[in-house]
């Protein structure tokens, strides 16, 4: 498990915050995020994090997502506490946090305006549904994107099957889903580091 609160560790080249993720950098980059989309914007977060800043690998992207779904509150500002907080400590969480709602916050009490005006008219509801397609597209997108970032895919895979299958398929309450499949796929991942360090430990012993 990744801990998203530690900096990276420094190295002999580099200072242990890398200097472009400034408190300026956290608030510009979680701004676009949030002004990206309207709720779904996990997408758009994943490709500022990973693909563009590289402030976080795939692989920690999907551990520190996993972390922030379990904790309370909206994920992808769960994400900007966890990210601020691992390259600016407890200001850099204020600021991304920040920077993640002021704008989206000033949009919805525009749009919020107009659509007390004009929210009844044929051409803005086929608009809405229009663009909560594009949501799920986007949604389904982004859980591609993350399990072709999923290290022992025959391992964990089954697990991501039957957490579809028992939410969308079942209807089983997601508490109790995600409070079954988490733990059993946290023991099998504990269980099989346990192995590693074993096997590495008995290599360097030989």
């Amino acid at each position: 498990m990744v801990d998203a609160t530690r900096p990276p560790a420094p190295s002999a080249a580099s200072d242990a915050v890398p200097p472009e993720v400034t408190l300026g950098a956290l608030f510009s980059g979680f701004s676009r995020v949030g002004l990206s989309g309207f709720g779904g914007v996990l997408p758009f977060a994943r490709r500022m994090l990973v693909e563009r800043q590289r402030w976080l690998s795939p692989q920690e992207f999907n551990s520190v997502l996993g972390l922030c779904q379990f904790l309370p509150g909206p994920n992808v500002v769960n994400l900007a506490v966890c990210v601020g907080s691992r390259y600016q400590g407890a200001l850099g969480a204020v600021v991304a946090v920040l920077g993640m709602l002021v704008g989206p916050f000033v949009v919805v009490l525009l749009l919020g305006l107009l659509y007390s005006l004009y929210g009844e008219l044929h051409a803005v509801q086929a608009m809405l549904r229009g663009i909560s397609a594009v949501g799920v597209g986007l949604i389904l997108s982004l859980g591609v994107r993350m399990l072709g970032a999923l290290k022992e895919k025959t391992v964990y895979l089954p697990f991501v099957v039957l957490t579809f299958v028992a939410i969308a398929v079942l209807r089983l309450p997601l508490v109790l889903v995600m409070g079954v499949l988490a733990t059993l796929s946290s023991i099998v991942a504990y269980r099989r580091i346990r192995r590693a360090m074993a096997a590495l430990d008995a290599g360097e012993g030989a």
